[in-house]
């Protein structure tokens, strides 16, 4: 199987389409065995679907100069690592990229929420690249693993209270972690859980009401709704079977809801 050094500069062309065919397998192959690469290659894609479909809306000087710094040392990234400049022979290295294809993630979004107000379809992209960051980096970024330290740091950060374990098994899903990310408007509660093996993510979004609905978003489905002033957002993956996909949100999303307050 090829490693992340000789594959690390396809990447960026593997997600912009700009590949062939041989080139594409490989990445495919790696992708399979390596949760940080297959983490970055799911945070550019959100970038790149991200960027295409509000490309009129960034265009000129409405994007910030926020948003075109990370672009920037994005392309740079790229290109040295393409160019045989940037060798990627640590785990600091290896997630540099991730970071940053989440970071403009962070920074599109800052800029196009002022523009797209309410936007579900953009919080739904924000968030689930969050997600595939988040999963991808659980061994390197701080999570309160322990259920009652992350109910602590949730009631003082928030002041929001949620029975995380009681949740958990209530879903079938086991509980991984909390932490406190960024996303475009502030601070968001980021609820990490397994359900049959696979990722799922509860954030909470404080003093922000929005109407229910189901987004597909790159590979994901994000369930939001609103109660008691705070916006709820259950990022999963979606599986082949979508019939099993429906029923299995559905029953995670509302036994979320019937517990938070």
């Amino acid at each position: 199987m090829p490693d992340c050094t000789s594959i690390d500069s396809l990447i960026t062309p593997y997600v912009d389409g700009d590949i062939g065919a041989p080139e594409r397998r490989l990445v495919d192959e790696h992708m399979r065995a390596c949760a940080p690469c297959y983490s970055r290659v799911a945070a550019e894609r959100a970038v790149f679907e991200l960027m295409k479909t509000r490309r009129g809306e960034l265009a000129g000087d409405i994007a910030s100069v926020a948003l075109r710094d990370r672009c920037e040392a994005q392309r740079r990234l790229s290109s040295a690592a393409a160019a045989g400049v940037v060798s990627v022979k640590s785990w600091r290295t290896r997630l540099a990229p991730l970071a940053v294809a989440a970071g403009v993630v962070a920074a599109a979004g800052a800029a196009m929420y002022l523009l797209t107000g309410r936007s579900s379809e953009l919080l739904a992209a924000e968030l689930t690249a969050d997600h595939v960051k988040c999963f991808g980096m659980k061994s390197v970024l701080p999570v309160d693993a322990d259920p009652e330290e992350a109910e602590r740091t949730m009631t003082s950060t928030f002041g929001w209270h949620m029975p995380l374990p009681e949740v958990a098994v209530r879903a079938g899903m086991e509980f991984l972690g909390a932490r406190v990310c960024l996303y475009g408007r502030g601070l968001a509660a980021h609820l990490m859980y397994l359900h049959n093996g696979q990722p799922v993510s509860v954030f909470m979004i404080p003093k922000t009401s929005r109407p229910e609905t189901v987004v597909d978003v790159m590979g994901h489905e994000a369930a939001i709704w609103s109660t008691g002033g705070r916006t709820f957002v259950l990022v999963a993956r979606e599986p082949e079977n979508q019939a099993a996909a429906a029923a299995d949100l559905s029953r995670m999303t509302a036994v979320v809801q019937a517990a938070v307050h």
